[in-house]
């Protein structure tokens, strides 16, 4: 019930974040570190990866067995290869729509990173730490 629930959760979040990466791609190209080639691409890619991610999460296991690990697999390498974006922006107090964001932000979104890594493998039934699957 919990894991369902924050499956839902998880996929409605990359979702919003994949239309935004779409629709709005400024923001997330200034925070893309400068040794990241052809930003505007990237970010588009990872948008759609975002999306393809949240609807993969959605898949009924009995539909496409592999759907959901996939997913899971794929987001969390998502999560763990934009991190250099989100250290950059932290580091060099990019702003965003005209307003710098602190550590207050910045801490806690770095500090999760690695909880929303697990997220994405724990939703889409890859891994099953801390818990113990019921035999």
């Amino acid at each position: 019930m919990v894991r369902s629930g924050l499956r839902l959760l998880l996929a409605l979040f990359y979702a919003i974040a994949g239309i935004a990466h779409l629709r709005s791609p400024i923001g997330f190209m200034a925070i893309t570190p400068d040794w990241v080639p052809y930003p505007a691409e990237v970010v588009a890619f990872t948008g759609v990866a975002e999306l393809l991610g949240a609807a993969g999460l959605l898949v009924p296991r009995t539909l496409l067995p592999w759907a959901r690990p996939a997913a899971g697999i794929g987001l969390a390498l998502y999560a763990l290869c934009v991190w250099p974006a989100n250290f950059n922006h932290a580091l060099n107090a990019i702003p965003l729509g005209g307003e710098t964001l602190g550590w207050w932000y910045h801490g806690p979104r770095l500090a999760g990173q690695p909880l929303i890594i697990w997220l994405a493998l724990w939703v889409g039934e890859v891994v099953d730490w801390p818990f113990k699957r019921k035999s």
